[in-house]
């Protein structure tokens, strides 16, 4: 088959790529032409582990082609994914005009019978906002010719999106057709060979899909936040009340571990989204309104931490940040707790100090000059007052804490995603605070009867 892919960002190249990888014949399109020469060197604008290999392999294979002319890129095309930005507005609303210009442009330039399909994660409704874009740039070219509109959500995790591609546990497609279910089916049978279930569906319920499975994680993180906050003031243990909860089949372990908020691309904007798109229908979604409000509190956590610790005298203090991204695998800075909480740290006079393996070139994009970048994690911890563990990078689980205890002006550890010990730290002499946790350097909580 032939495909064509409409942006060459997270989900338009990794969707690109693996297509490739089983033998497709895939153009991706940007109007970005740096970004366009870039890739056909096989310079990437994300990191994601595995990829840059795999565009070297198809690129030499001749299966995967980098342009900016979409004329070039859809001619002939069975497909063709709209994969473009969805940003934000203020107001929280996805912003479309992206999307419908890809639109307008495919309309533009298609030559036989096509599906157009939107990747992008969009509101409920955009399919039909397509199709009628397509319908008008055929009428201006007096052209008959036929297409579908469908939706194929993305499912893909940072860190993880080739096996998540290639390995899916379900696939989403919305149609409207019996042709357009049949196109599809093709595309996506070398995929199902291992029995990955295909869910056909209506186009609606497909768009409303992606926003709901990642409105129910992000509500997932939310409480366990709230949970683990409230354990911190009652004396419970927030891992041991985790295992409790998550041997319940119902529940399951996944995202439900404590730490300093979501971030990324998609929770946030995804969960904004879907409470526009409500009160826009005269609905309030009270739940995740709840989930936005206490994934903002809680980024600021850590630093409330630090705060009460040196008794609110930060002023010419140093901090060192070990990690940088919103998780561990990426360069995603979109979001990331680092940001709220260099910022606070900023704000009351402090320098700062950070080490992340691979998101500085993207955090100095934020950040600047306004923060120190060393060039490992101890370099980072020189002089330092404490140390902040922002991001679970697997390098920075198991570190010498003899020589952390050296580094550091003073012995002290606030752990915004629990990898370490409570019980450890304190035997090597740390004053360690982390989430939900209430530990031997913390004052007990005085609760009200």
């Amino acid at each position: 088959m032939k495909v064509a892919v409409v942006g060459t960002g997270y989900v338009g190249l990794v969707t690109g790529t693996c297509f490739a990888e089983v033998g497709m014949d895939i153009t991706c399109i940007d109007i970005d032409q740096k970004k366009i020469d870039n890739l056909k060197q096989g310079i990437l604008p994300i990191y994601e582990p595995g990829l840059e290999e795999m565009v070297t392999r198809n690129v030499a294979a001749g299966r995967l082609h980098f342009t900016t002319d979409i004329a070039e890129g859809v001619k002939d095309a069975d497909v063709a994914f709209i994969a473009v930005g969805t940003p934000p507005g203020e107001d929280g609303s996805a912003d479309l005009k992206y999307v419908l210009a890809v639109a307008r442009g495919i309309g533009e330039n298609l030559t036989d019978y096509c599906v157009v399909v939107t990747k992008s994660t969009v509101p409920v409704g955009t399919a039909a906002k397509v199709h009628n874009e397509l319908t008008q740039a055929l009428a201006k070219r007096n052209s008959s010719i036929e297409f579908d509109v469908a939706s194929n959500p993305e499912f893909l995790k940072e860190g993880a999106a080739i096996d998540d591609f290639l390995k899916p546990d379900r696939i989403v497609v919305g149609v409207s057709s019996e042709r357009a279910q049949d196109v599809m089916s093709k595309l996506y049978k070398p995929f199902l060979l291992n029995g990955h279930p295909i869910i056909f569906m209506d186009i609606p319920s497909a768009e409303m899909t992606k926003y709901a499975a990642n409105s129910m994680l992000a509500t997932k993180i939310s409480f366990m936040n709230d949970i683990a906050n409230l354990c911190e003031i009652m004396g419970a243990d927030v891992n041991m009340v985790r295992k409790g909860i998550g041997s319940d089949a119902r529940i399951g372990t996944k995202f439900i571990y404590p730490g300093i908020g979501y971030g990324g691309s998609c929770f946030p904007k995804d969960v904004k989204a879907l409470i526009k798109t409500a009160a826009e229908n005269g609905y309030q979604m009270q739940v995740l309104k709840a989930v936005e409000s206490v994934n903002e509190a809680q980024k600021e956590v850590l630093f409330d931490k630090v705060k009460k610790h040196f008794g609110g005298e930060l002023q010419g203090r140093k901090f060192a940040l070990w990690g940088l991204s919103f998780k561990p695998k990426t360069d995603d800075m979109r979001e990331a707790p680092s940001l709220v909480i260099i910022e606070k740290l900023l704000a009351h006079g402090c320098t700062v100090s950070v080490y992340d393996p691979v998101a500085v070139p993207e955090a100095k994009h934020s950040l600047g000059d306004t923060v120190t970048y060393a060039k490992d994690q101890f370099e980072a911890l020189v002089d330092a007052d404490a140390l902040l563990v922002i991001t679970e990078w697997p390098e920075f689980r198991s570190p010498s804490f003899g020589v952390v205890g050296k580094l550091l002006k003073q012995k002290v550890i606030f752990d915004g995603r629990n990898i370490y010990d409570p019980q450890e730290m304190q035997e090597a002499g740390f004053a360690y605070h982390c989430i939900g946790i209430r530990t031997a350097h913390q004052e007990p909580a005085q609760v009200s009867a």
